[in-house]
């Protein structure tokens, strides 16, 4: 048992309960923090809320499988290792977990040592592996390298300007920003007057639609007499 072991906390998603039952006991005797789930929407949620070191999951799972808790997961910022633990051992559904952004993949029946074993692996890997870039706020995920925009799960596409207001704003969640600071910052223009200009407003609406498409919450506020803020 490592010191790296009584650090990690591992969330295992899996919805039969003997299983469940077994990892826990196995996964804490080597030290590790264990929380479950056991469908794959409350496993997602729970990924997000506490961003474990590792999780483990199967395919055939209720509610949401484990292909698309992979891929939310990966669409939300959340890069923590994943390992697919599952029955199904056709090539076909490696390669789609893989592909997906699954780390590694160990059909069932197995043999504890391993699975102990490969966990250690990933967890060592993780270590190694540089931060994403990503910005997250709430629903919304933001990848500055790829230029990709994503809300629950679905993708928006944004002008290279509504980008950089969005940008912008999940670089300071939950601060009201000021007209003249967007502007400054976006049009990299100190003296927009923005008596005889609402680009501002025209861009925050632009935003506003786009983002409000896969969601009704709202998270761009007007702030009266100040600007905007984006909340969570």
């Amino acid at each position: 048992m490592t010191t790296a072991a009584h650090a990690a906390t591992i969330l295992l998603v899996e919805d039969n309960s003997s299983l469940v039952t077994l990892l826990r006991q196995l996964l804490g005797d080597e030290g590790f923090g264990v929380r479950s789930a056991r469908d794959g929407e409350a496993g997602l949620a729970l990924a997000i809320e506490t961003e474990p070191d590792l999780v483990i999951l199967d395919i055939g799972l209720p509610r949401r499988n484990g292909f698309e808790v992979i891929r939310e997961l990966r669409q939300s910022g959340i890069d923590a290792p994943t390992m697919i633990l599952s029955a199904r051992s056709d090539v076909a559904d490696r390669v789609a977990g893989l592909d997906l952004g699954a780390d590694d993949y160990l059909t069932k029946p197995f043999d504890t040592d391993e699975l102990v074993a490969r966990v250690r692996a990933l967890l060592r890997r993780s270590k190694t592996r540089p931060r994403s870039p990503r910005l997250v706020v709430g629903e919304i995920m933001l990848d500055p390298i790829s230029r990709e925009v994503y809300r629950n799960g679905c993708q928006l596409v944004l002008t290279q300007r509504e980008f950089a207001v969005l940008e912008y704003f999940m670089k300071n969640p939950g601060k009201p920003l000021s007209r003249a600071a967007i502007a400054k910052q976006i049009w990299k223009q100190a003296s927009i007057d923005l008596g005889e200009t609402n680009i501002v407003d025209v861009y925050v609406a632009y935003l506003r639609k786009k983002l409000d498409i896969s969601s009704k919450r709202a998270v761009l506020h007007t702030v009266r007499g100040v600007g905007y803020v984006l909340t969570p």
